[in-house]
């Protein structure tokens, strides 16, 4: 369904019945850079706002390439005491699918996470993300933070890349790959990416958001904007996030996987480069793939439950 020329939506239809996502969908109209499609439209992201709305403590979940906020069915009904919140990035999920790839870029995505956070004014947020929601976050909460507004982080599989240091063989393939890529078979990715024998109906809501090639835009170009060489035009972005990042003292967690080529060795970077990393129960989550969600989400929601009682909030915001 086009809601404006070059801008797609999946038709809500697509979206009847999943399994295990049972959540009410929430929208934000987001401003349009460069006018995407003819510019008359707002583009529209998605977002879950689930658990106690009154608390204190917000959860935000941000997913990675090329999956959507359903990779995390599985961690809401586990944390309902806290506020939930899961965006669908632009291009992905239910959120609004601009049909040209030039209509992506990294900075984009940045600009359009860091909008709806500031629509919704989220604060003291504890961050869990991966892959390209790591990318997106810590370059948040490196800014600045984005006036403080996050008040712990935790990463799994994922990074800060800004092209200065050589990224993983593994990943360098899939960039490859997908550069050369017209369509994209989304669940099977996941599925290749997951350790655990998974469901039929899983694949299919993976693949739901894209009922064909032209809503796939996103998810092609995401590998390219990926920071591996030192002139990208985000590198500098994230070198300027990583002189924040390296003072950083609020509590920093990682929860990396033990059967992940893609990221295998940056939870050690992120360890030692970021203060707030310091003696935090940092974890290896074994029999996990790249989506570590999926094959451990309730070890992982453990994990994070107890980050966040070990790290409480200060008694007053410092916002």
């Amino acid at each position: 369904m086009s809601t404006d020329t070059g801008i797609l939506r999946t038709p809500d239809s697509a979206f009847i019945n999943l399994l295990d996502y049972p959540f009410e969908p929430n929208y934000i109209d987001l401003s349009n850079p460069g006018c995407i499609g003819n510019g008359k439209t707002k583009l529209r992201l998605h977002y879950l706002d689930e658990g106690n709305k009154k608390s204190r403590e917000t959860i935000l979940l941000l997913h990675g390439e090329p999956s959507w906020s359903y990779l995390y069915r599985h961690f809401i009904p586990l944390l309902k005491e806290y506020r939930i919140i899961a965006m669908d990035f632009i291009g992905f999920g239910k959120s609004d699918k601009p049909m040209n790839k030039v209509d992506y870029t990294y900075q984009r995505h940045v600009n359009w996470i860091k909008e709806a956070i500031e629509y919704l004014n989220l604060n003291d947020i504890t961050l869990f993300c991966q892959d390209w929601g790591s990318l997106i976050g810590l370059q948040l909460v490196g800014t600045n933070g984005i006036d403080n507004r996050f008040a712990r982080v935790v990463v799994g599989n994922g990074g800060l890349p800004t092209g200065d240091m050589k990224m993983s063989d593994a990943f360098l393939r899939w960039q490859k790959f997908a550069s050369k890529q017209t369509k994209m078979d989304v669940g099977s990715i996941i599925k290749r990416s997951v350790i655990r024998e998974m469901k039929p109906e899983e694949i299919a809501a993976y693949n739901a958001p894209f009922p064909n090639e032209k809503y796939q835009a996103g998810a092609l170009v995401f590998p390219e904007l990926v920071p591996t060489t030192p002139d990208n035009p985000s590198s500098q972005y994230n070198r300027d996030a990583w002189k924040n990042l390296r003072i950083f003292d609020r509590p920093f967690l990682t929860l990396f996987s033990d059967s992940d080529a893609i990221t295998a060795g940056e939870e050690k970077l992120l360890q030692m480069l970021i203060p707030g990393a310091k003696n935090q129960v940092h974890a290896i989550i074994s029999q996990a793939g790249h989506f570590l969600q999926e094959d451990k989400p309730y070890e992982i929601v453990e994990h994070l439950i107890k980050f966040i009682n070990n790290n409480p909030l200060p008694l007053y915001s410092k916002r």
